[in-house]
């Protein structure tokens, strides 16, 4: 949903694309709040101006737009983008050479504040962690040299952004559009992405081409039900079709998710057949080999124990300390998990030494597996101790500072845990 405050960049940029030739229209398929905005657009020579009549969401009204396009390519932009020199002919050659190529332009960035124009690095690409959100990441050493030989050269990349790109109309209908059950903005790049590579398409990032977007601090709009929600069912929706047994490192990362309902798959999932699309196996392989696949996790999940009282977040979030506090079994606050790789996990977060000295408190952290997160299971006894230092977990002072890390002693009873599963 635009503000009016978009506008004016809608128009810079719509007067900017008059400079091409051609009876092509350029279509804007967004919730506009103001009437009055998309008046003035519509003033604008080869601009039509397409209103929904309530809410739609940015999936739904790209799809609306690209269904009332004439044009044999189709260009996706944010509103609030501002397009360089000679910004469109680099990427309509690309499509013209192969038609399932999508492109985006290098995104140059345009301060909120100042609007001062910032070019980005031509050395990037897009990709993800297992936990599903976007990212940029820097090519690595062999590419970034080809680069420096001819810096023309387009660069494959395992995801867009997916706010600016370019592709065949013919083929964005072949491959199903969007989603249109994904909700209000997110996840949507993430799905396209994979359909795209899997399905006999590339992704290709553009040096030649350079687009500069304002990147705000916060949404300018709402999401029903909260954004962590809409941006966990689209994300859901996506992992559900295109990752086949891979979708289980996504839940893994973002244990919460699979609480949050996704609705009906059955017509992606048939699409998906239809087009005879390669599994995500290949994809990794192919297009993302440097997305390194988890190793098993947890070796056992249950309760920390010390008699009759468990190890417990207290409610407690990121850099929140833990406690003891009587076992219901039930989980939820007191459901840990001991992994091979020595992290004491709580859904995503993982306890965290703060500093190696004794009586150092002991925090939740997202998990990163850092020096500082690992931790060894001592039998008999029963002690947790951290990897590098002789400190262990300690609840003695946990009604004043919750767990700390104490200097190791097997003969104290605060310092000695049983990993039991909840019955």
């Amino acid at each position: 949903m635009n503000s009016s405050g978009d506008v004016a960049m809608i128009l810079s940029k719509v007067k900017n694309l008059q400079k091409f030739p051609g009876n092509n229209k350029i279509f804007i398929s967004k919730d506009l709040t103001v009437p009055e905005d998309g008046e003035e657009l519509a003033k604008i020579q080869k601009v039509r101006v397409l209103r929904n009549d309530k809410r739609e969401g940015l999936m739904r009204s790209r799809v609306r737009g690209a269904d009332a396009a004439t044009a044999s390519v189709l260009t996706f932009l944010d509103s609030h983008c501002e397009c360089n020199v000679n910004w469109l002919e680099p990427l309509l050659e690309r499509v013209a050479e192969d038609p399932t190529r999508v492109v985006c332009p290098v995104i140059d960035v345009i301060s909120m504040d100042t609007f001062q124009y910032i070019g980005a690095s031509a050395d990037l690409r897009g990709g993800f962690d297992w936990n599903l959100v976007f990212k940029w990441e820097y090519l690595g050493y062999a590419e970034r040299e080809s680069r420096q030989r001819d810096p023309t050269q387009a660069i494959r990349t395992p995801m867009i952004a997916g706010g600016l790109f370019v592709i065949n109309r013919a083929y964005f209908e072949k491959l199903g559009k969007y989603d249109m059950k994904m909700d209000v903005w997110g996840g949507e790049n993430l799905e396209i992405s994979f359909r795209v590579w899997q399905c006999g398409g590339s992704l290709e990032i553009i040096p030649c081409s350079r687009v500069g977007h304002v990147f705000r601090k916060r949404h300018p709009y709402t999401f029903p039900g909260g954004s962590g929600n809409v941006f966990a069912r689209n994300t859901r929706r996506a992992a559900e079709v295109w990752m086949d047994d891979y979708k289980q490192f996504y839940y893994a990362s973002v244990p919460l998710a699979k609480n949050v309902p996704f609705g009906d798959i059955s017509e992606r999932l048939d699409l998906r057949n239809k087009l005879q699309c390669k599994p995500f196996k290949w994809y990794l392989q192919n297009v993302y080999p440097e997305l390194s696949i988890p190793q098993a996790t947890s070796s056992h999940v249950g309760e920390l124990r010390q008699g009759m009282y468990c190890m417990d977040t207290m409610g407690h979030l990121i850099d929140g300390s833990v406690a003891l506090y009587q076992c219901h079994h039930t989980g939820g606050n007191q459901e840990w998990g001991l992994t091979s790789g020595g992290l004491i996990k709580h859904h995503d977060l993982c306890l965290t030494l703060l500093d190696y000295m004794k009586g150092a408190p002991v925090v939740m952290r997202i998990c990163d597996g850092s020096d500082s997160q690992k931790w060894h299971l001592i039998e008999p006894g029963g002690l947790l101790r951290h990897s590098r230092f002789p400190l262990c977990l300690d609840s003695r002072y946990t009604d004043v500072k919750g767990i700390t890390a104490e200097r190791c002693n097997s003969n104290l009873e605060t310092q000695r845990w049983k990993l039991t599963s909840t019955s």
